[in-house]
């Protein structure tokens, strides 16, 4: 099995990156909320219409293209559905609040995610989990500052967006699980999202300006920026150590929204902000802390030599069973064993439950990382 270690400057280059795709990001948020009055779909089509260009050209160079692996559709299905309703609720979100409110209240999908791997995965999340998430709903309620009115509407909106996006965030683990490439879950998601909201753009058009169209053009370029950056940051140090850097997307986005949008948190929202990012550092540490114990390591090192010993088995049972059957196989049955022979390929990592394992390559941490945004 390939252990990733990981150098001071590969450890710095990594969060270099994250902060990178947490700033891409941010600028997405200002470019959409700089568009102006347009429809919610009409932002969302340019949104995606530049990602999946991108995601387009990387598959047509890759030796597989655009083949989708037996069993992967439903949940690449749900996965596109579930972050298409997310970008719409986000979207809605960042036209009415603070594009700081609407990126905190997005932030909760690894929270949310924690509870729907428990539904999905089978992962019973552990008395420390459950905490965190209480605790980070409850900072939750600072920005969202619930009334009877409509004027929560947007919030409750922001809110949903980060519930979809860990909802979808728990199918791309079930992909990664089944041997699906993260290019292919970010195009069929940019595809899908395209598709979907191109009625709406064509039924309701509203004509743009040349500043609205450079502003939606860049909120395309800024998320596909992102993703780049993510998947750079993720090949240079696991996601348990930069996972908590990826919140400084917040305050980008409250530095942006006060000097182009002149837009100032209040103090609520502000001990919004403290509350989950603080919770999100202390689960941090608290994994960091807990995968440094020695009775946890030597966990990890066992199921790694399993799993190493279980992939050389894997490989090495084609060479066995070709020569067992150059004596004894007859030319009708080789048809059998073309269809068995690949299915070795395709066994999946071990992952916790927010999207990684310690010790996973990083490159597959780069493929489910990658498609969150």
């Amino acid at each position: 099995m390939f252990r990733m270690h990981v150098t001071v400057r590969q450890r710095s280059l990594g969060v270099l990156y994250i902060l990178g795709a947490a700033l891409c990001f941010a600028l997405m948020n200002l470019f959409v909320r700089t568009a102006g009055e347009l429809p919610v779909m009409q932002k969302v089509f340019f949104r995606n219409l530049v990602a999946t260009f991108a995601a387009f050209f990387m598959l047509l160079f890759q030796k597989e293209k655009f083949h989708i692996k037996k069993g992967c559709f439903k949940y690449l299905f749900a996965r596109a559905s579930l972050g298409f309703l997310g970008v719409i609720l986000n979207f809605y979100a960042i036209d009415r609040l603070n594009i700081s409110d609407a990126s905190i209240l997005n932030k909760l999908s690894p929270f949310f995610a924690i509870l729907f791997s428990a539904f999905l995965l089978k992962e019973r999340p552990t008395k420390t989990d459950i905490l965190f998430v209480l605790i980070t709903f409850g900072g939750a309620m600072f920005v969202i500052k619930p009334t009877f009115g409509w004027e929560v509407v947007p919030a409750l909106a922001g809110f949903a967006s980060g519930m979809c996006a860990g909802f979808a965030y728990t199918f791309v683990r079930i992909l990664g699980k089944h041997g699906e490439r993260g290019d292919m879950t970010i195009f069929f998601f940019s595809a899908f999202s395209t598709l979907c909201s191109l009625p709406f753009v064509i039924a309701f058009y509203v004509p743009m300006s040349a500043w609205q169209w450079c502003s939606l053009l860049l909120a395309g370029v800024s998320a596909t920026g992102g993703q780049f950056f993510i998947t750079a940051a993720y090949r240079k140090a696991p996601a348990k150590e930069l996972a908590v850097f990826d919140y400084s997307q917040v305050i980008f986005a409250a530095l942006l929204g006060f000097f182009f949008l002149d837009q100032i948190p209040d103090w609520m929202s502000a001990i919004g902000y403290v509350i989950i990012i603080g919770t999100a550092v202390a689960k941090w540490l608290y994994h960091i802390r807990r995968d440094a114990h020695p009775s946890v390591k030597a966990q990890e090192s066992a199921a790694a030599e399993t799993e190493e010993t279980q992939n050389d088995r894997a490989e090495d049972a084609p060479a066995a069973s070709e020569s067992a059957t150059d004596e004894t196989i007859s030319p009708s049955e080789s048809a059998t064993d073309e269809a068995v022979s690949p299915s070795s390929e395709s066994a999946a990592d071990e992952a916790s439950p927010y999207g990684v394992s310690p010790e996973a390559p990083s490159e597959k941490e780069a493929e489910e990382k990658k498609d969150g945004q």
